[in-house]
């Protein structure tokens, strides 16, 4: 029962999957890796991600996890399934989770999805959208440039504002009232997305109903942490640890974490 989660991410950007369960679940300890060295997933073949999630995924089994979170969009749409097949824990995905959401706070059923490149070629989100609700408008639009904007650390200031609302130019002419953050990363963006699509738009990511999605998966299998446990985070990272560690603080808001360099293969 006190068994880590295991979460694991191309980079920083699981981090907001893992805020979300920390919130909702403070007794459980969570095991994360980030692939920052490799980061990002969304330009790479479906090969290679899929190679690097199972090596994440098998890291994180040696460790004696109890459940996997893949707090990866690209990662979501290649490897979930292979690896719900093949692991002996549940094994949970973030698709599922931000099209659920999405659709319960679309009104005119106009949905943007914003992601990798890689989440975009895989028509994932169009197709866990249209089998919740099959007359909803999806817009995708790949945003390349913002994975590398929260991995430098540079995301705060004026250079952000202006890279970003560069990448949504292609939305200006368009009609929508929802937009899902379709990567783990662009929450830490989302206050300077929603200043460029305006407070009419509800802009959501897939964190918080895939915390309750945890939850709901642990008291199902009765493997929720004591009410007593007292959770020890461990952090890993492929690339620098000290940029990790300033973005990683700086995000949970939960003083100095254990955080290592780590070699996956």
């Amino acid at each position: 029962m006190n068994a880590p989660i295991g979460v694991i991410d191309s980079g920083v950007g699981g981090l907001t999957v893992a805020k979300e369960i920390m919130k909702r679940l403070p007794n459980e300890t969570i095991y994360y890796i980030g692939d920052t060295a490799r980061c990002p997933y969304g330009p790479r073949t479906r090969q290679e991600v899929r190679n690097f999630t199972w090596q994440m995924a098998k890291a994180l089994e040696k460790m004696n996890i109890k459940m996997l979170v893949i707090a990866c969009n690209t990662a979501t749409a290649v490897a979930l399934e292979s690896l719900q097949r093949n692991m002996p824990f549940p094994v949970l995905g973030v698709i599922n989770a931000g099209a659920r959401a999405a659709v319960k706070k679309t009104k005119r059923h106009e949905v943007v999805v914003l992601a990798t490149e890689g989440t975009i070629r895989s028509g994932a989100y169009e197709e866990a959208l249209l089998s919740l609700n099959t007359s909803t408008h999806i817009i995708p639009l790949a945003c390349p440039t913002f994975v590398p904007l929260v991995e430098s650390g540079e995301y705060k200031g004026e250079f952000a504002n202006k890279l970003i609302a560069e990448g949504l130019e292609p939305l200006n002419n368009e009609q929508f009232d929802t937009v899902i953050l379709g990567c783990t990363h662009y929450p830490i963006l989302q206050k300077h997305i929603e200043a460029v699509v305006g407070e009419n738009v509800f802009v959501l990511s897939s964190a918080e109903e895939t915390a309750k999605d945890v939850q709901e998966m642990l008291a199902y299998n009765g493997t929720l942490a004591d009410p007593d446990a007292v959770p020890a985070h461990r952090f890993y990272a492929t690339g620098s640890v000290p940029i990790f560690r300033s973005i990683a603080e700086n995000w949970l808001e939960q003083g100095t974490l254990n955080i290592k360099r780590i070699t996956l293969k």
